[in-house]
């Protein structure tokens, strides 16, 4: 078993890592992060989200080893489980791993003895994480496991980028925002996108980008078990934009959505695009954790407002603690010093810095809506807002403010 700390070489940077890693089999590792403690787990998933060329899933809680088997439908490259919650069980789950699977198990903690090591390596782990978890040693790590894994799974496709918007509650604009921000992604990354209205039963998805369908999100759910790439491409309807739109039923339609069909739909549609948007209106229901949880991104939609900034706290400090490294926050309709709330007073209310304000731009949500024209396809002070966020959700560098410069001729 190799102890990353003590693998790093000399020189190397995490540039020259990741490089290598993106090269490795050409493909994304996909990573299942296990841990019971809090803090040393985000160190990891926060090391890991700086590299490219990997995918994580974080698991607060050990699996009981009757569930190894659905923890492996997930098809994860790299296991990383914590041995400091419950060694004996952590080092029953690593071997219990490593007889049904071709994952590379890693182990981590907080101290370890060399007795543990040596039981560490007879269970089957390979890497030895120790603190601190920085991301030149996690991605060396992830280079060995990328040059262990069996030919089979070299050329494995890589699963779409999810990226989730949620409102703190009701009416906070995370439709305009969703789908504006989807229209924008696709045009700025030049890559397939869709956008998936799960605000159910009664999304307004594809009344604001003005296209009409016949099939819904609904359909997709309730007949999941036959859900393919070409059942799929029957139900989307494209936006002159090029965005593909799953939408909403036009008519009230009740629907409890299992795990399991939610579970089925991401993974056919993470397939066949390069970038998927999910509308999740104020949805927060066990079912709809899996949205979470498999999420590149969270983008949580909050207008300044008492409710509003409560509502964005409990969910903050209680469903996103574990999804916080992945957690952005969107003022929407933002004003300064509305209500006498300044930054610092918003920041302390949500206990987490503002990534983006939108600001309340009245007259081009309103020219938008009368000509039925989403605002991202127009010039405004909301859609430059929307570009640059899709511009830093693809990777690539913010545009720089154009200022108006006045020339006086003599």
């Amino acid at each position: 078993m190799e102890n990353s700390d003590n693998m790093t070489s000399p020189g190397s940077t995490t540039e020259e890592v990741e490089g290598t890693l993106s090269r490795v089999g050409n493909s994304v590792l996909s990573v299942a992060l296990i841990g019971t403690d809090e803090g040393r787990r985000r160190q990891i998933a926060t090391a890991l989200s700086g590299l490219q060329g990997s995918t994580t899933r974080e698991f607060s809680a050990y699996p009981q080893l009757d569930d190894v088997p659905r923890l492996l439908k997930g098809d994860y490259d790299v296991i990383i489980v914590e041995l400091d919650g419950n060694p004996e069980h952590a080092l029953d789950l690593v071997e219990n791993i490593c007889g049904n699977s071709n994952a590379t198990v890693m182990v981590y903690s907080a101290q370890v003895s060399p007795e543990m090591l040596v039981r560490c390596m007879r269970a089957g782990a390979r890497e030895f994480l120790s603190q601190p978890f920085t991301p030149t040693s996690i991605a060396e790590a992830l280079v060995r496991a990328s040059v262990r894994r069996p030919v089979s799974g070299i050329h494995k496709k890589a699963l779409g980028k999810l990226i989730v918007f949620v409102g703190a509650k009701g009416g906070s604009g995370v439709t305009t925002v969703a789908s504006n921000f989807a229209i924008s992604l696709a045009k700025e990354s030049g890559q397939n996108t869709v956008l998936i209205d799960f605000n159910l039963p009664m999304g307004d998805a594809a009344l604001e980008l003005g296209v009409n369908s016949q099939y819904s999100t609904v359909n997709a759910l309730e007949h999941f078990e036959q859900l393919d790439s070409n059942f799929l491409s029957t139900l989307l309807v494209k936006h002159s934009s090029g965005l593909s739109v799953l939408a909403a039923p036009d008519k009230y339609t009740e629907v409890q959505p299992s795990r399991a069909s939610i579970e089925r739909l991401l993974s056919v549609v993470r397939g066949d695009f390069q970038y998927v948007v999910v509308d999740a209106g104020a949805r927060f229901g066990p079912s709809f954790k899996e949205l979470f949880d498999e999420s590149s991104t969270i983008y949580l939609v909050v207008q300044v407002g008492i409710t509003d900034l409560r509502n964005a706290n409990r969910l903050i400090c209680n469903l996103f603690r574990s999804n916080e490294n992945k957690l952005q926050v969107v003022l929407n309709r933002f004003t300064s010093n509305v209500m006498g709330l300044d930054d610092s007073t918003i920041t302390k209310a949500l206990t987490v810095p503002v990534s983006w304000k939108i600001p309340n731009d009245y007259s081009s949500a309103r020219s938008a809506q009368t000509k039925a024209s989403p605002l991202a396809l127009d010039d405004s002070p909301i859609s430059r807002i929307i570009k640059q966020m899709s511009r830093v959700a693809c990777g690539l560098p913010a545009v720089a403010e154009v200022k108006k410069r006045f020339l006086m001729f003599g």
